[in-house]
């Protein structure tokens, strides 16, 4: 017998015992489990909650979308918070948008009057309802300096306060067109 033959043998032999090996009942009656770690199911089946929330990747439904809670249109957000964010802020260049996790970071801005001052942005969005606290903003100011490095300023409380209200009165307008309040 050639040394092929022997090792195609063999290896009919392996697989013939693994697949003997891997025999079973397919006969035996299932049913779906009425518990799982304690939990029992009342209609026998799970719960369909998800990690992404009672709507679910693509949104809530039209109640908690008219009560101004839904994200809506997939969102994570508020829907009024996340427009009107991005509205308020669009004259500068944006460097990241994550509308799942509701944070906006601009990239630095600086104005052909003033070009040895820039600004960046940061906004964040806390929560998918229409509140005054479901949103937080900060502002960063760099001046240049006489030999071209950017040096950190600290900007005044109102800078921040004065965008966070210009982005709230925005979703106030836009959920106003919207549902007509």
């Amino acid at each position: 017998m050639t040394r092929q033959k022997l090792y195609a043998v063999a290896a009919g032999c392996c697989l013939a015992l693994l697949l003997t090996g891997c025999e079973s009942d397919l006969s035996a009656k299932s049913s779906f489990p009425e518990s799982s770690r304690g939990v029992v199911y009342q209609t026998g089946v799970k719960d369909q909650q998800t990690i992404f929330g009672k709507g679910g990747l693509f949104g809530g439904d039209d109640k908690e979308l008219q009560d101004g809670i839904g994200g809506g249109g997939g969102l994570g957000v508020n829907a009024y918070l996340w427009r009107a964010s991005l509205d308020t802020i669009s004259f500068m260049p944006l460097s990241s948008a994550d509308p799942f996790g509701g944070v906006i970071i601009t990239d630095w801005y600086s104005t052909a009057e003033s070009p040895n001052e820039r600004f960046k942005v940061t906004v964040y969005i806390l929560d998918r309802r229409l509140r005054a606290d479901g949103i937080r903003v900060t502002a960063f100011k760099q001046n240049l300096d006489t030999v071209n490095q950017w040096i950190a300023v600290p900007l005044s409380p109102k800078v921040t306060a004065d965008l966070e209200n210009a982005i709230l009165a925005k979703a106030r307008e836009l959920r106003v067109a919207r549902e007509g309040e």
